[in-house]
């Protein structure tokens, strides 16, 4: 084994040789690699981490190049699936890691098999519906796992070590209602914040793996780069005092089905419904002002809204549903959703 390529990292305390093995020798499953999951997946690879598995469903775009740091033009030229593109480049980064790109959705029905090989799991998404079944499967496998997520200028991290530290879900209950939280394309992101976000999710995972637990961040940590804003919120006391449904009563919900969107191809029609599973009353007003943002045709009543962007049509109601026409592929309705409509 020759670690000659890592000996600044090796001087540093924290690493040494004897660290810097069991990053050679672990394992690590990325979900998404879109803005955050480029950093990560690059720290990852440099740093020596021995095996990757890159999982993410989406096509590079354009509007990707800005913030997600693994991608160029030619990769847009070629339209390749963002998993496949990363793992090109990320071979030439450095050949002796073992590099496993998955192109395809994270569901219920695949994310055990996913992770049930891995030392650690790693949030790359944009958003909460896989962050949710992540959770799920981390608490139940006894895996590490770290949360990042960032639009506009701020982004938050955590750090789940089940059992030792709370859940996802003990810190916040529920997901965002789809239309409650901005997306990248309704309310934008700064790629500074992209880079602090998963830095330190970085930072995390080479303690993690390296055996340095006592050396976790085992606070929620919130920055706004736009505002200056840096604060540190203690969540350690929540461990046992919530009635977290997963980590404490062990319900998966998320991973059983019982939570989460639903697709449905509308036979005929050229378009799918999606439907998420905890529906909430959707602000269309409020919606539709971010939509309009974008320069789209957008209509909207008390009854359901109505916008067109790229060559689709959303009907969007006030319980979250939308019927997506222009596709009726399942997996493109729900990429579709999440980047518009958000969850």
């Amino acid at each position: 084994m020759n670690l000659d390529r890592y000996s600044r990292q090796m001087r540093f305390y924290g690493v040494g040789e004897k660290g810097q093995i069991k990053l050679v020798e672990s394992r690590v499953t990325l979900c998404g690699v879109g803005a955050l999951g480029t950093v990560l997946a690059n720290a990852l690879v440099r740093g020596g981490v021995g095996h990757v598995r890159i999982v993410d469903r989406d096509f590079i775009e354009t509007s990707n190049l800005q913030r997600q740091v693994l991608f160029d033009e030619n990769d847009v030229a070629e339209n390749l699936p963002k998993a496949e593109a990363a793992a090109r480049k990320l071979r030439a980064i450095n050949s002796s890691v073992h590099i496993e790109p998955i192109v395809t959705d994270i569901n219920r029905t695949n994310i055990l098999e996913l992770s049930k090989d891995s030392d650690l799991i790693l949030d790359g998404t944009d958003n909460f519906e896989v962050r949710y079944l992540i959770n799920d499967v981390a608490v139940k496998l006894n895996k590490p796992w770290v949360y990042g997520g960032s639009i506009g200028s701020y982004g938050q991290t955590m750090t789940i070590l089940p059992g030792q530290t709370p859940c996802l879900r003990c810190v916040f209950e529920a997901a965002p209602a789809p239309g409650e939280a901005g997306t990248c394309e309704t309310a934008g992101v700064l790629s500074p914040i992209v880079n602090i976000v998963a830095s330190f999710q970085v930072a995390e995972a080479f303690k993690i793996l390296t055996g340095q637990l006592d050396k976790i961040n085992r606070e929620l940590i919130y920055i706004d780069v736009w505002e200056n804003i840096l604060r540190r919120i203690k969540i350690a006391p929540l461990l046992g005092k919530v009635d977290c449904p997963c980590c404490q009563k062990r319900k998966f919900e998320w991973l059983d089905g019982a939570q989460g969107s639903q697709t449905t191809s509308l036979c005929g029609r050229n378009a799918v419904q999606v439907s998420p599973h905890m529906s909430g009353k959707l602000n269309l007003a409020e919606m539709a002002k971010h939509l309009e943002a974008l320069g789209g045709k957008v209509s909207f009543n008390k009854f359901l809204l109505k916008f067109q962007v790229e060559d689709y049509e959303f009907t969007v109601f006030p319980d979250g549903r939308a019927i997506i026409k222009g596709t009726s592929d399942l997996d493109k309705a729900k990429t579709l959703y999440a980047k518009y409509v958000g969850h």
